[in-house]
């Protein structure tokens, strides 16, 4: 299984329009094969920190995803961002 997490802290001005493109495109991440979960969260210590956290079956899965027209979208929004993301791979066993 491969997990992919991504650490954004977005621009407070900006919040809206992230969480709104994120929650659009949750559901039809959630389809792609091979997903097995995509969730978003909010820190509870920073209101403007948030996270994408997205398990794959295999690594071929993921990157496939991380090549998908969705997954480009989710980069396209980095901009509204106060912070380059950071984005953590690892595979489970």
């Amino acid at each position: 299984m491969s997990l992919i997490i991504i650490r954004m802290t977005v621009l407070s001005e900006k919040y809206k329009e992230l969480s709104q493109t994120i929650a659009l495109l949750i559901g039809s991440i959630r389809a792609e094969q091979g997903c097995r979960r995509c969730d978003f969260w909010q820190s509870m210590e920073n209101e403007n920190q948030l996270f994408l956290l997205e398990e794959w079956d295999t690594r071929a899965d993921l990157n496939r995803h991380l090549n998908s027209e969705r997954f480009k979208v989710l980069r396209g929004t980095m901009n509204l961002l106060q912070e380059p993301c950071e984005m953590t791979t690892c595979e489970l066993v």
